[in-house]
């Protein structure tokens, strides 16, 4: 069973232009729980649907969270109701913490590349590292000048320092700047990195292309690339528990697919980048379209998410 925590919104204030900023304190004289750098929550909104966001703030801190919300031009409703819908003194739902983006506990320095509303989470990772004292680079790109989010804690001394502020490149530029960032770490440095799917994408074939370790590599993704060559073909789905079998068409996802038959499976992200629908798989091929699983995760073909992944066999056999 979820554990959900109930908060409300203390403040909310335009960061950029296109970035509200929510501090989520909670609703009783309780405190939140602890965070650590990198993590995110899902809140549950008043118009039911869940979306995940990056804690800026902490870590440690458990007297409110603060999060940052993206206006997105092709919205579901979802960042378009964080923005228009919800007010100081509102109340909303959110889970526990949890983070798949942590800082690692054995590298010689960490590089922190974030691509516009990416720095939420690299924020909070580089806040922990500075009262660690530990060697650490950020990398900001952004569009212009006043889409620089944060731009207050950024020029904070303890911060300040170890930035390196990008505004306005091409993508060209970026990919030489990243380049260049990348291949002059040393060899026990960890990437971080953050931002729209195409920009990380960029920055971690860089780093594969520079030999660095799969190990070495951390990302946090906002949404699934779009591959177009995914097969939209029918396929079969077999919920060996529930003794069930149903047939996913060409355009529906697994996850649409079982809840017709009535088997319902827990989902939040549906973009396949949160990895609450992750599920064992049985026999049969994922074809695996999600950002949540690694390369080598994938490679097992054991597990799939899902909201997005579909079949590169013609029957597959999940353990639902």
């Amino acid at each position: 069973m979820v554990h959900l925590v109930k908060v409300r919104i203390a403040r909310a204030w335009m960061e950029t232009p296109d970035i509200r900023v929510l501090e989520l304190a909670p609703q009783e004289a309780v405190a939140l729980p602890m965070v650590s750098a990198g993590s995110h929550i899902d809140v549950h909104m008043p118009n039911g649907l869940v979306r995940q966001y990056s804690i800026c703030n902490g870590p440690g801190g458990t007297g409110f969270y603060r999060i940052a919300v993206k206006l997105e031009a092709r919205s579901r409703g979802g960042s378009r109701s964080m923005h228009q819908d919800l007010e100081p003194g509102d109340a909303l739902s959110i889970s526990q913490p949890r983070n798949h983006f942590a800082l690692s506990e054995i590298a010689g320095e960490h590089l922190l590349v974030a691509g516009g509303i990416g720095i939420t989470p690299i924020l909070a990772m580089a806040r922990a590292l500075a009262e660690r004292g530990s060697p650490f680079r950020l990398i900001y790109f952004v569009r212009g000048p006043e889409h620089v989010v944060f731009n207050d804690a950024l020029s904070d001394g303890r911060l300040a320092k170890h930035l390196v502020l990008h505004t306005g490149l091409s993508a060209d530029q970026t990919a030489m700047e990243l380049t260049r960032d990348i291949v002059s770490s040393g060899d026990n440095s960890h990437l971080y990195v953050c931002g729209p799917a195409a920009f990380m994408e960029a920055a971690l074939t860089i780093a594969v292309a520079a030999g660095w370790a799969p190990e070495r590599l951390h990302r946090e993704y906002f949404s699934a690339l779009v591959d177009e060559t995914v097969s939209k073909g029918a396929f079969e789905v077999e919920a060996r528990r529930t003794g069930r079998t149903v047939s996913v068409a060409a355009d529906e996802t697994i996850v649409a697919a079982l809840a017709r038959d009535g088997i319902n499976v827990d989902v939040s992200c549906e973009q396949g980048v949160c990895g609450t629908c992750l599920t064992v798989v049985l026999d049969g091929t994922p074809d695996h379209q999600d950002m949540y699983l690694t390369d080598a995760e994938k490679a097992r073909n054991d597990r799939m998410c899902l909201c997005v992944s579909r079949a590169r066999s013609a029957r597959l056999v999940l353990d639902l």
